[in-house]
């Protein structure tokens, strides 16, 4: 894909591009869909590079809309990183620090009720909100995404899941007597278990489709929240069959689970279109982070590392957005934005409030990404890791990473060594102390972890 730079395409031809929404559009604020792979590499879509796996819908979100090169998550494993996207602020400060245990009899493991998520905001405005696949936000029943802002729920509540049918033999979370079984459980639609007869990553584009037509009359915000492509590596013979060419079966099997979720954003954005809501509908897509590469055969491609580090492989991950009459098509976006702008972005363009005690880390990006604000989004980005004692920060293109039992603070240009190869943290010391004391201040706006992590037993 030959991609052209941000300021190229607003100077040369962003005024025929806007102002193309219709009348009755322009009325209603506009539709919000996120969509979130789960554990996909930084470069296994067309639009990061990928050479094996056809990715022709995903990457028409970038074709159609912006693709940020420089776009990073809050955290580099699932939950908090989840937590920080559905609040817009940094999970650490509400102590949401640890990918929380699967509990059903401890309210306090999951996202905070004072702390309010999009669907619970969007919703004090009209939007109707629904939630598809993947929560993790919490598995007390007072957790449940119905009792925090969602209006339709259809998916499962822990942090992953098994894929095919069969396999989903436990009727509730009380049948778990071990770690993982939760796995196993049946799909939920609402408070209801169902028994379900397809592969799941089809099961939830197939709920997509069918949410977007059940409510295209006024406002709606779709999490679709894809397991897809988290282990278990499974899928069925209809994808694996598009990749014989693929010699490693642990690579072929991860390219078909991604082919599915390719398939399903192909369905839902065919819906949009004929629903007539494309053009009124803002499309996200990216990764709750990166790749793990040796579990999942995904790849990160020229970053570093991947899931659970501070590396660039752990936090930089692939990310488009669309909303055709009204951002500027087929274009890159350099400066540094992050999975919290997108609260900020829906919220603003919804025209509903936030509470004043609980300020944004997040942005509005349409300006930005409209050329009305020339200037960067952030100045800064921060991830801290509690258990393992590891942080970095990204500021201008100077990222600061501690590694684990270590007592150096690695330094590298992100401009000129994106690997992060090269420590320069001895070169510029200066440098390196302005931006550990920068850390330092935002560390100690954070909460300890607030509840126990997946090694938490709570059945008996």
């Amino acid at each position: 894909m030959n991609r052209i730079p941000l300021m190229a395409i607003l100077c040369l031809a962003l005024p025929p591009l806007l102002g193309l929404r219709s009348a009755t559009q322009a009325e209603q604020p506009p539709n919000i869909v996120i969509v979130l792979a789960d554990d996909l590499g930084y470069s296994d879509v067309g639009f990061n590079g990928c050479k094996d796996i056809p990715t022709p819908h995903i990457d028409s979100i970038a074709e159609n809309g912006v693709r940020f090169t420089n776009g990073y998550v809050s955290f580099s494993v699932c939950g908090p990183s989840r937590a920080g996207l559905m609040t817009g602020r940094y999970q650490g400060r509400f102590g949401f620090r640890v990918n929380p245990s699967i509990d059903p009899t401890d309210p306090t493991i999951g996202l905070p009720q004072d702390e309010k998520n999009l669907a619970e905001t969007l919703g004090t405005v009209g939007y109707t909100s629904g939630v598809l696949g993947k929560w993790h936000l919490g598995s007390h029943p007072t957790q449940h995404p119905l009792k925090r802002g969602f209006d339709e729920f259809y998916g499962f509540l822990s942090g992953g899941h098994d894929y095919f049918p069969e396999k989903l033999t436990l009727n509730d979370l009380s049948e778990v007597r071990q770690k993982w079984q939760w796995y196993r459980t049946k799909i939920m639609r609402n408070y209801t278990r169902e028994t379900t007869d397809e592969y799941l990553t089809d099961e939830l584009s197939n709920e997509a489709v069918a949410f977007v037509e059940r409510h295209r009359e006024k406002p709606f915000f779709l999490y679709l929240s894809y397991n897809a492509p988290h282990t278990p590596l499974q899928a069925t013979e209809k994808y694996l069959d598009r990749f014989a060419g693929i010699a490693n079966k642990k690579r072929k099997t991860y390219a078909a689970m991604v082919s599915a979720v390719d398939d399903g954003v192909g369905r839902l954005l065919q819906t949009l279109r004929e629903q007539q809501l494309e053009q009124n509908t803002l499309v996200f897509f990216l990764s709750d982070n990166g790749g793990p590469e040796t579990s999942n055969a995904s790849n990160n491609g020229p970053l570093r590392d991947g899931k659970g580090s501070f590396y660039e492989g752990g936090v930089r991950v692939p990310f488009a957005v669309q909303w055709p009459g009204t951002l500027p098509q087929g274009i890159d976006y350099d400066s540094p934005v992050i999975s919290l702008d997108i609260f900020a972005t829906a919220v603003s363009l919804a025209g509903a409030s936030t509470s004043p005690d609980r300020p944004l880390d997040g942005v509005n990006l349409i300006p930005f990404l409209t050329g009305k604000d020339p200037s960067s989004p952030h100045t800064a980005f921060f991830w801290n890791n509690v258990r393992h004692e590891t942080f970095a920060m990204r500021s201008g293109d100077s990222k600061l990473v501690k590694e684990a039992k270590s007592e150096l603070l690695e330094m590298y240009d992100l401009d000129k060594d994106l690997g992060e190869e090269n420590d320069q943290a001895s070169l510029y010391p200066e440098q390196q102390q302005a931006l550990a004391q920068a850390f330092d201040e935002w560390k100690r706006q954070l909460l300890p972890a607030g509840f126990p992590g997946l090694d938490h037993v709570w059945w008996k």
